[in-house]
């Protein structure tokens, strides 16, 4: 097949990730035991170690789970908008709310993180609708900034274990500390090239102006020496990486994030114009790659790698290791 040809057959074989998928979507609060519910639960209803925010398709269907896991003192409802894209291409995503106010240690993160895990065969499939059916053969592990950093930990086995096996991990710019010599702990970066003994596919998606100041009060977002480029660098293959120019550290949030927490989201990072561009391209990227990697369908990761998906940034860096790859910086652009 000729290369125009084959751009032509890639063109048509591929949906559209970057806008909203085919399934409707419902958006759950599922709240913990003895937190605000005043009635028990169902018979045989196990409630979460943690609040939790599930976005899932409305439709009748068996589909993959994506954890994802919040940035530091970001709500778990600013993600809403990004968490629905995902569901809307057919994932169920489960966003617990693992504190409200936390210090710099993460380790309490990790077992959170591991608990909600474990909770998934008892009790996942009887707080979503009796037509909805989560497959836990396939679950990928995610999450942004601080919670980019508890995923990769839980992923490496750091502090706590799980009962399922992640098939996949996603780090959305995800952050390690304050600098290289102040990671939080537990530490999860080496600085020694391609130490992640992950077992699996990894994604590192990262922000052009997460390393920036947003002025001269605050410390960056995303500091260079334990962010996005720091991850990849230690990642094995198969790995993807996608860096968004112009676009800061949490430009994935909802449009409007309310409240005290929700102003300070505006205040802290240096941020792109606006917030849309970047979430579409976050959970695009996002679903091409859990389709890649949970459901053997490479055609949307294919495409925009090869050039052939219409993006909806300005992409500043793209990389891939693949699977065999033992030397940093071999480029994929097949699979």
């Amino acid at each position: 097949m000729s290369n125009s040809s084959s751009s032509a057959a890639l063109s048509t074989a591929t949906s559209n990730v970057f806008e909203v998928g085919r399934f409707k979507t419902l958006l759950l609060n599922v709240e913990p035991e003895g937190c605000c519910n005043t009635t028990s639960p169902p018979a045989g209803v196990l409630l979460p170690p943690k609040p939790l925010l599930i976005a899932t398709p409305a439709e009748a269907g068996e589909f993959p789970v994506l954890l994802f896991l919040h940035g530091y003192l970001i709500s778990n409802s600013f993600y809403s908008q990004l968490l629905r894209h995902v569901a809307s291409h057919g994932f169920i995503v489960i966003a617990p709310q693992l504190y409200l106010v936390a210090g710099f240690d993460v380790t309490s993160d990790i077992k959170s993180a591991a608990a909600i895990t474990n909770w998934f065969p008892e009790g996942l499939r009887r707080t979503l609708p009796p037509q909805v059916q989560p497959n836990l053969t396939k679950i990928a592990l995610s999450g942004h900034s601080r919670g980019g950093k508890t995923a990769f930990a839980l992923a490496l086995g750091k502090v706590a274990t799980t009962s399922l096996k992640f098939s996949a991990l996603i780090g959305v710019d995800p952050v390690d500390g304050f600098d290289k010599d102040k990671q939080s702990p537990p530490p999860v970066l080496t600085h020694v090239p391609q130490s992640f003994d992950l077992g699996m596919a990894v994604l590192v998606i990262g922000s052009g102006l997460g390393d920036v100041k947003r002025n001269c009060l605050y410390p960056p977002c995303a500091p260079a020496g334990v962010n996005h480029k720091d991850f990849y660098n230690e990642c094995r293959g198969p790995a993807s990486y996608f860096v968004a120019k112009d676009y800061g550290h949490v430009d994935m949030l909802d449009d409007e994030t309310k409240g005290i927490k929700g102003i300070i989201t505006y205040c802290l990072c240096k941020n792109g114009k606006s917030r849309e561009p970047m979430r579409s391209f976050v959970g695009g990227i996002m679903v091409a790659f859990l389709k890649a990697y949970l459901e053997s369908d490479s055609r949307n990761l294919l495409a925009i790698r090869c050039g052939q998906a219409v993006v909806p940034v300005e992409l500043q860096k793209i990389d891939f290791l693949e699977p065999e790859t033992v030397t940093k910086g071999v480029s994929l652009l097949y699979l």
